[in-house]
């Protein structure tokens, strides 16, 4: 299955008060671990859509095998980063069949939930949403089909892609994700997973 995959990092980190994008995990920063394992899996184009801290994050992409879309809308909300990354996916693959789109603020999200997405898809050609699901709900990492990448260009202001999941829920899967539940938003978040992992 030709996928793609976007992820999210044009965020301003406000709660954080630094740029979380670029928070040390796992020996590297976050944003180039989960760059990395996405070239573990089979998915192409990698988009990373950047905006509030591009000028930091940026230099820190270099050399790597992806695509980067600058969202200068940024601010007003989620739902315009989701439609940068659509549209960069599509200039790059115009054939893509689907797209996972994932944020960059979910420590646990690796190669084995990407893949475990792509593989559900593939076993379910008839559904056009699979998401994950964790902590009493549903939501990013997600792929959508072909067919329903053009709702996600319908979003607005903070409506990202969990509004499309939502509204597709009967013609969807789930990928339990149990860890999905952790999200690095503030420097108490970020404490509690470094002494997690120690």
């Amino acid at each position: 299955m030709n996928t793609g995959i976007v992820i999210l990092a044009a965020g301003s980190s406000q709660r954080m008060g630094t740029p979380k994008q670029l928070l040390p995990v796992f020996g590297t920063s976050l944003i180039k671990y989960f760059i990395e394992e996405a070239m573990e899996t089979p998915c192409y184009p990698i988009t990373v859509v950047v905006g509030a801290h591009k000028a930091k994050i940026v230099p820190e992409l270099k050399n790597m095998p992806i695509s980067i879309v600058d969202n200068p809308a940024w601010e007003t909300g989620i739902g315009s980063s989701v439609k940068m990354g659509v549209v960069g996916t599509y200039m790059v693959s115009k054939d893509i069949e689907g797209l996972i789109i994932m944020t960059s603020d979910m420590p646990f999200v690796n190669r084995h939930c990407i893949k475990a997405l792509i593989q559900k898809a593939i076993e379910n050609p008839e559904k056009d949403v699979i998401a994950s699901k964790y902590a009493g709900t549903v939501g990013v990492p997600a792929l959508f089909r072909r067919k329903v990448l053009e709702q996600l260009l319908d979003l607005k202001g903070e409506s990202g892609a969990k509004k499309v999941i939502e509204s597709n829920k009967s013609n969807a899967l789930f990928v339990d994700f149990d860890k999905g539940v952790v999200d690095l938003d503030t420097q108490t978040d970020y404490f509690n997973f470094i002494q997690s992992k120690n």
